[in-house]
């Protein structure tokens, strides 16, 4: 990349959103609860999704809640990446980046990030998925006057991967 290129604001990468799942693989009391853990993390009411088939191994029915999430975005989601970061030891594998850009992880405790564990609760694993972007791209979502964001400005893995290095000192794993 050219050095006029890199001084551009425009060229900046930013998280445009933060969305952290707890998929559960059942309905009831255990996914209430997870729920209770993902708003206690976030502040934010989360949101269930529900199984697209039935699947008789996994003795789940389609339409059944099994999953909550939550999607954060600003200097909340810049928060909750760092300490789910943490977590990783700032190591994440090539393959946890997208070819759009984006990049996701998972944990295996959610007491990790600092909640107290609580044994009425239990212990959740979650799923962190981070979408970057750059500025201008809301011209392709906006309602009036849309348009296309040119394949030099959008975001490719590569620029993903600069981006965690840089910011977090990351280190990637090929395997």
């Amino acid at each position: 990349m050219t050095d006029k290129k890199a001084k551009n604001p425009m060229r900046d990468l930013r998280v445009a959103k933060m969305v952290i799942n707890c998929s559960v693989g059942e309905s009831g009391d255990r996914l209430t609860k997870a729920s209770k853990v993902l708003e206690q993390l976030t502040g934010q009411s989360p949101v269930f999704s529900k199984a697209r088939y039935t699947v008789r191994t996994f003795s789940i029915r389609r339409n059944e809640k099994i999953a909550c999430h939550v999607t954060i975005r600003g200097e909340k989601a810049l928060q909750l990446l760092e300490s789910g970061l943490k977590v990783k030891e700032f190591e994440l594998n090539a393959k946890n980046f997208s070819n759009t850009g984006c990049f996701g992880f998972g944990i295996d405790e959610h007491i990790d990030l600092g909640i107290k564990y609580d044994p009425s609760t239990g212990i959740y694993g979650m799923d962190f998925y981070i979408v970057l972007e750059r500025p201008g791209k809301r011209v392709a979502r906006r309602k009036a006057r849309q348009s296309k964001v040119g394949t030099c400005h959008q975001v490719t893995k590569e620029d993903a991967i600069k981006w965690f290095q840089q910011k977090y000192d990351g280190i990637i794993l090929y395997k």
